[in-house]
């Protein structure tokens, strides 16, 4: 089985950006984010526990993800066997 490269990468950058985008209005919603820096924050430049910083950490999420999402289909590819389908 194969993976399909851009797809993976592309629902990869989808869903970690969504998270991260999400984990930062939870984090507003529930009174926990203050002005210190979080280790997210030291990773990604300019994110925070705000509205801002939370579209920030989508963009970030998204990057990141799809060079994961890349680098791990293109990566499984390359290391996996190829499989014949024999017909019946």
């Amino acid at each position: 089985m194969k993976f399909d490269v851009k797809s993976l990468a592309l629902t990869s950058g989808i869903v970690w950006g969504l998270t991260l985008f999400m984990l930062s209005w939870w984090v507003i919603a529930t009174g926990g984010g203050d002005s210190s820096t979080t280790a997210l924050g030291q990773v990604y430049k300019g994110y925070a526990f705000s509205p801002m910083g939370s579209v920030i950490g989508l963009l970030w999420g998204f990057a990141d993800g799809f060079i994961g999402g890349f680098v791990f289909a293109w990566l499984y590819n390359k290391i996996s066997p190829a499989k014949t389908v024999e017909a019946a």
